[in-house]
């Protein structure tokens, strides 16, 4: 199954962010951003009621979006389609482009679609893995067929999934 990639020009693009409120600790590289929060990072897009963005010795940033749902939303490379993520925490890493969504994930590509507690994205590869939690045990996925999807998208790519459950519990 061809793999596509997400818009591999947008980790050399700067990072936008727009708030209501900012607050920033020079000393400790660690920006807060608080009210209808905005990142942009070229196709990129995350939504949030805050984004906490920490930036290492190397120049590399971490955020952390939260807030009631959070939104993710990303062109993919060299095809026409995006994809578009939710949780109630989002977790995006620029040195190694992986996105993870966390309470209520939900990752769609095209008419495809994961749900589970805790998905991880990695962007460069375009690979998905979900997880469940140890109370519900189960993650959700609607893949198309074949001739039902776009005819520019490419299917999701899955790693075999993850799922948790309680010792001795039956499913």
């Amino acid at each position: 199954m061809p793999i596509s990639q997400a818009e591999l020009a947008d980790r050399d693009k700067p990072m936008h962010l727009e708030a209501n409120q900012l607050s920033i600790d020079d000393v400790k590289q660690i920006s807060v951003f608080e009210g209808k929060v905005q990142l942009t990072q070229g196709t990129m897009v995350i939504n949030a009621d805050k984004i906490v963005v920490v930036q290492d010795k190397e120049g590399f940033k971490h955020g952390t979006a939260t807030g009631q749902l959070t939104s993710f939303r990303q062109k993919r490379d060299n095809i026409d389609g995006y994809v578009e993520g939710y949780g109630e925490r989002i977790e995006y890493d620029t040195k190694t482009a992986i996105i993870d969504f966390f309470g209520q994930a939900r990752v769609k590509q095209d008419q495809d679609e994961v749900r589970g507690e805790h998905i991880t994205y990695n962007s460069k590869t375009e690979i998905f893995q979900v997880n469940g939690t140890s109370n519900k045990g189960r993650v959700r996925a609607i893949i198309q067929p074949k001739n039902k999807r776009s005819s520019v998208g490419e299917p999701l790519s899955i790693k075999p999934t993850t799922i948790l459950t309680k010792p001795n519990e039956h499913q």
